[in-house]
């Protein structure tokens, strides 16, 4: 995660990527992707595409992309990108 994050170039910032391999906070959070198509190409135990904001321990925003024809959120992950969750931040 470390590299990923230096990658993006966020290393060092109040932002903290979190791996997940065996989707046991997916899981606690209802966040498991299960649908059958994308869990065919990309195996079982995979997260659904979302973005959490926590403060202080407490989840104050989760940012879901996915659509009724669209499980992975591939078509439109708008919802959970950056810009779509700074604005959900500003207007806490």
């Amino acid at each position: 995660m470390e590299a990923w994050a230096k990658d993006m170039g966020i290393a060092g910032s109040n932002i903290t990527f979190l791996a997940d391999p065996n989707a046991v906070v997916a899981k606690a959070l209802g966040m498991v992707l299960d649908h059958p198509g994308p869990v065919a190409k990309l195996g079982p135990n995979r997260s659904k595409r979302f973005t959490m904001f926590v403060e202080d321990g407490t989840i104050k925003i989760i940012a879901l992309s996915e659509g009724p024809d669209d499980p992975a959120g591939d078509d439109d992950p708008s919802n959970s990108c950056i810009d779509s969750v700074l604005a959900k931040i500003a207007a806490l």
